[in-house]
């Protein structure tokens, strides 16, 4: 009798252990469908907005209605089970690379909201960053316009110029999608002036010169020098040319905001009266011409320990340099007459 309450009991716990087992295998089946099994194909590439402040139920119940979960509560346990039941990043999402409900779960704890990249480089002006920003997705250009004419908003960005031209720091950029524009140019502004170290600062208070002044300069070492090591030295004459009070005579100021810099310049364009026209008017322009990178803005602050008041293309992408107004006369003829000369013998001008 005992032995059969023993076999009883082992049968028993046999088959409890058996059922148990039996129950976690289907939840375990369960959970996989319910995460695991690729979402139909209708449903890939849904987009939503998760806006500030919504909590984990109201994120769940937003893919629900999208048909991007199968059962919101297993998302809940599993958040909860993470300790991830917080505020989600705010955005927009689109789960178009998210094949399964645990994808579209993780998109959302790592934030991976939809981003617009823009790449603004060297030189650029502000109608090709207006430009950009539209194409991208990330501002108008009506925008933009109507911001860089406000000089309220300019204030509020400590600028103090005639609008941001050379304060949209060149670099890669990606903001979440509709993004406040005025948030957009501020990170703009912020990373220009996060590459002004302290050593830059300090160099700038001795040689008095404002954050305006260094920008201006640097966009028109932007506009001048194509290889590197010219640019203190271009940065020195024009350096020069202002302690003597010499007009800076530097050829893209006589077009900005005129025509674009890849239309050439012209003789007319050079006697075209404009407060940007340094062959018009002494000293530095109102503003900045163009977006100038680091390294412009490094030789602007630093310029070469050289006599230099003038220079000239060589033709070859850099430039011969002068002292007196007579070597550069003869160094514009010198170079004039080998252009044209390389150009009969039918061969390639790079400039």
């Amino acid at each position: 009798m005992f032995s059969s309450i023993i076999k009883g009991g082992f049968c028993s716990s046999k088959n409890f252990i058996f059922a148990i087992s039996s129950i976690a295998i289907c939840v375990l089946i369960y959970f996989s469908a319910q995460l695991f099994v690729p979402l139909p194909a209708d449903k890939r590439g849904a987009e939503i907005e998760i806006p500030h402040g919504t909590s984990s139920g109201r994120v769940f119940e937003l893919l629900n209605q999208k048909g991007l979960l199968r059962d919101k509560n297993i998302m809940l346990f599993i958040v909860e089970i993470l300790g991830a039941d917080r505020e989600f990043k705010a955005g927009h999402y689109s789960f178009r690379d998210s094949r399964t409900p645990i994808g579209v779960l993780l998109d959302i704890l790592r934030g991976r909201v939809i981003e617009n990249r823009i790449t603004i480089t060297e030189g650029e002006t502000i109608w090709n960053v207006a430009e950009k920003l539209q194409k991208a997705g990330i501002m108008s250009e009506e925008d933009f316009f109507r911001l860089n004419a406000d000089p309220g908003f300019r204030s509020s960005l400590d600028i103090d110029a005639p609008s941001l031209e050379g304060y949209l720091f060149p670099d890669t950029y990606k903001f979440p999608k509709d993004y406040e524009p005025e948030k957009v140019i501020r990170v703009m502004v912020d990373n220009m002036r996060s590459h002004f170290t302290p050593d830059i600062l300090l160099e700038m208070k001795k040689s008095g010169m404002t954050e305006r002044d260094v920008l201006t300069l640097a966009s028109i070492i932007e506009k001048e020098a194509v290889v590197d090591f010219e640019r203190p030295i271009i940065s020195a004459v024009y350096r020069n040319r202002l302690k003597k009070r010499m007009r800076l005579d530097a050829d893209p100021t006589s077009i900005y905001g005129i025509k674009d810099f890849k239309d050439g310049i012209t003789r007319k364009d050079l006697r075209r009266d404009t407060p940007y026209n340094t062959y018009r008017r002494r000293g530095l322009p109102p503003g900045p011409i163009a977006a100038p990178g680091i390294k412009s803005i490094i030789a602007a602050v630093y310029p070469a320990d050289v006599p230099y008041l003038y220079f000239v293309s060589k033709n070859n992408r850099e430039h011969h340099f002068s002292k007196s107004s007579r070597e550069h006369f003869k160094a514009v003829q010198y170079y004039r007459l080998k252009r044209h000369g390389v150009k009969k013998s039918g061969k390639n001008d790079r400039t």
